[in-house]
């Protein structure tokens, strides 16, 4: 490969990326408009949306659509902050990447107003309307009250949302002494 094209596959990957950080940011914008519409623009045809915890498990775009109407019609106002994310390329195919992304989201759910530190964990895909999330798995290291969250923070049970108190997804579960596997692929 001569310099001039290897300076052009670079340029091509780091415009990739580019666009996948947009597409990642207008996740936050699209959930906080509850732009209905947008999801489909978002989220790949055969797309899947999962969370670590089992609440959110849906294959398909309307399957996933039908999981954000539910959530739209508890939900107030929300506001979903993307702190930064890793994007990784295929090796084998230049149209797929994975991506961790770190966030937090202040929400009114049901008139009560919550707060929750989240990480995604992505794969992300090229099709004619641009990069889009093929796969999309949420966790928590917390999502509790606003009221809760002092008591909430010292303790591992951080998920308080669904009327009880469960474990947190991070770090405890994760907590083996070593990095998990899928983390060691983001570190270069």
């Amino acid at each position: 490969m001569s310099a001039a094209s290897e300076l052009e596959e670079r340029i091509k990957r780091l415009e990739d990326k580019d666009k996948i950080r947009d597409l990642v940011m207008m996740y936050g914008i699209i959930m906080d408009e509850h732009d209905f519409e947008g999801i489909e623009r978002i989220f790949t045809k055969d797309a899947s949306l999962t969370s670590a915890d089992g609440v959110f498990s849906a294959s398909g775009i309307e399957a996933i659509k039908s999981t954000y109407q539910d959530r739209f019609a508890v939900l107030g106002a929300t506001n979903h902050v993307t702190h930064g994310n890793v994007v990784r390329f295929s090796d084998d195919d230049p149209d797929q990447a994975s991506g961790l992304v770190t966030s937090h989201a202040e929400v009114s759910r049901e008139g009560t107003a919550l707060i929750a530190a989240l990480r995604y964990k992505d794969n992300y895909q090229r099709t004619p309307m641009g990069w889009q999330i093929r796969e999309r798995e949420m966790s928590f290291m917390y999502y509790v009250s606003f009221d809760e969250f002092k008591d909430a923070i010292v303790s591992d049970e951080r998920v308080r949302v669904y009327g009880d108190r469960r474990p947190a997804d991070w770090p405890e579960r994760l907590n083996t002494g070593t990095s998990p596997k899928w983390i060691k692929e983001y570190i270069s």
